[in-house]
């Protein structure tokens, strides 16, 4: 359906409902995906043919309506907060130009000044302590312009909305109060007096709803779970009320807002991997995750699963892989409600994971903050099982061995345990991408052999991914990813040895268009100068070892032992010597 086409049909079903709805509503009425809904609304708001209704991207109105006409005209500073005060009579096309150019660069400033203030306060001191402050802020603003969203949604069909948080636990009530118009209230609570506030009041007061809600898929348990694992470490009331002022000028109305502050956010995490201590664990590069993606094909209907799932980068790209403006409403909903599923042992990457997807256009998140290798893999049954795997599960960590004695295969290497627990995890026919140590390949440890046995033995490893060193930006092992079809045995392997043909780093980053070869190629699995196929009856089934040797490399010198050396030397004098002896005679 064309542009003109869609926005003909927004324009009737708007005029079909009074002339003024609800976005959800009037999404819901025309049963169109949130990207297709955005790119019509935004066209429509840019030719003046709608504006913009009361609340926090609440509604919109059909100009020329009597609901537009009663309405007064929307300033520029409210647009540019998402908070827009009433219906604009008129929106003229350079008005939405400067109000579109503005935000462009406004959330990146915003972040930008975040990191500014939070360098001056002492409790906070590395970008891991920037990303776990930043996130439960951006949180508890997200919360509370769903909130106004919903309230709007119910009163335009007559119903009561209970709201989440009440007084005084609002945004609006303590993080961002205002006088009457809408300016930032010069009297709010601040200094030692919104610390002991925060502190004393309001996370303990969200830590309650973990324990007052059943159902742990739900938001509030959510919001309970994530104010268990964080605590604030803001020491000035000072510093945090500047943070709090510009939190309050993000917008989470639109799509296009989310999708620049997921952006924005994904900035954030790479840049916290590339901090030291322990970052680096929550920042997989994304086009490795995308060519795994590409790779597995995952498709509307499955579900996607990560147990160790860190900052949900996985998962986020599973889901821009999959989003599509042609989807209908039930496909949409199979995407937001019942398609990625998460798990987070670490408190602050179960934060950064939740508020991740929340930014990338997942409003409940389906992560649950627990230790996957707690969990018996004997007791998993077939409702517990999904389609997809995908993961870059943590290396080394060792687990104590009550954990151990959860898996078959016991091993103090963590790595060794996820891959257990994520071939249990997929259905029959299921597909699956991991991440692992070079090492586990060729190792001759008990538990290296015979995880291996059991990988080529109830699965279909069909596809081996060799990464380069430096792939992982701080890490000191090389990594292969591992792909693999569960229910049927592996008698071929593919192999490709990934080589950008540059030394990979902080300034020189893994990207997509080196892994473009491999995503091609690996489609028919065809040879190559990097690639080849491994027939598994070829290998020794003692040791099962799959080592990545490239049969296409040239054969390396072999190196010379200390002992040949001095052997060769002293043949040399020998024959030195009897030169000597010859010239000698001659003279």
């Amino acid at each position: 359906m064309s542009l003109e086409s869609q926005s003909e049909r927004f324009i009737k079903a708007l005029e079909a409902l009074g002339g003024r709805a609800g976005n959800q509503r009037l999404q819901g009425e025309l049963g169109w995906a949130d990207g297709t809904y955005q790119r019509v609304k935004g066209h429509l708001l840019a030719t003046g043919e709608i504006a913009v209704g009361r609340g926090r991207g609440g509604s919109v109105s059909r100009l020329g309506s009597q609901a537009a006409e009663n309405a007064e005209p929307v300033p520029l500073y409210a647009e540019l907060r998402g908070t827009t005060q009433g219906t604009a009579k008129s929106i003229k096309t350079d008005h939405v130009a400067k109000v579109r150019d503005a935000r462009s660069g406004g959330y990146s400033q915003a972040f930008n000044a975040i990191d500014k203030a939070m360098r001056n306060d002492e409790g906070l001191a590395s970008e891991l302590d920037y990303a776990e402050q930043t996130s439960w802020l951006l949180f508890l603003k997200y919360l509370d312009d769903m909130e106004h969203e919903w309230a709007d949604e119910a009163a335009l069909e007559g119903k009561t909305y209970a709201p989440i948080l009440a007084r005084p636990y609002r945004w609006q009530d303590w993080a961002a109060p205002k006088i009457a118009d809408g300016r930032p209230d010069p009297n709010a609570v601040t200094g030692s007096d919104l610390i002991d506030y925060v502190n004393g009041k309001l996370v303990p007061h969200l830590k309650s709803f973990k324990d007052s809600t059943i159902e742990a898929d739900s938001l509030q348990y959510k919001i309970g779970e994530i104010f268990s694992e964080v605590s604030n470490r803001f020491r000035s009331g000072y510093t945090l009320r500047d943070v709090l002022q510009i939190v309050d000028t993000l917008s989470f109305g639109s799509s296009e807002a989310k999708h620049e502050l997921s952006e924005l956010y994904e900035t954030r995490i790479k840049r916290m991997g590339n901090a030291g201590r322990n970052g680096g664990e929550y920042y997989t590069p994304r086009p490795l995750i995308r060519a795994m993606i590409e790779v597995v094909q995952p498709q509307i209907g499955e579900t996607i699963y990560d147990g160790a799932c860190g900052s949900a980068g996985f998962l986020c790209e599973a889901w821009a892989q999959l989003r599509r403006d042609d989807l209908s409403a039930k496909e949409w909903d199979t995407l937001q409600r019942r398609t990625f599923y998460g798990q987070e042992k670490k408190s602050l990457a179960y934060v950064l994971g939740v508020m991740n997807m929340i930014l990338h256009g997942i409003d409940a998140p389906n992560i649950r903050h627990a230790n996957t290798l707690s969990e018996n893999v004997m007791d998993i049954q077939q409702k517990d099982r999904h389609d997809i795997v995908l993961a870059n599960p943590p290396f080394g960590g060792g687990e104590r061995k009550e954990v151990q004695q959860n898996f078959p295969i016991r091993s103090s290497e963590t790595a060794y345990l996820f891959l257990q627990h994520f071939i249990r995890k997929l259905k029959a026919g299921g597909r699956g991408a991991v991440v692992i140590k070079n090492t586990f390949l060729s190792n001759t440890d008990n538990a290296s052999v015979e995880l291996r046995r059991e990988l080529l033995a109830s699965c279909n490893l069909h596809t081996i991914l060799d990464c380069p060193s430096g792939t992982f930006q701080g890490a000191g092992v090389k990594t292969v990813v591992l792909f693999f079809d569960k229910g049927v045995p592996t008698r071929k392997i593919w192999y490709y040895q990934l080589d950008p043909g540059r030394s990979m780093g902080k300034t020189n980053p893994l990207n997509d268009a080196d892994l473009a070869e491999f995503v091609q190629l690996q489609k028919t699995k065809a040879g190559s100068e990097k690639s080849w196929t491994v027939n598994v009856a070829d290998m020794d089934a003692t040791t099962c070892d799959l080592s990545v040797k490239n049969p296409h490399e040239p054969e390396a010198v072999a190196q010379r032992t200390p002992q040949q050396i001095i052997d060769d030397m002293l043949a040399r004098d020998v024959e030195t010597a009897k030169l000597l002896a010859t010239v000698r005679g001659t003279l």
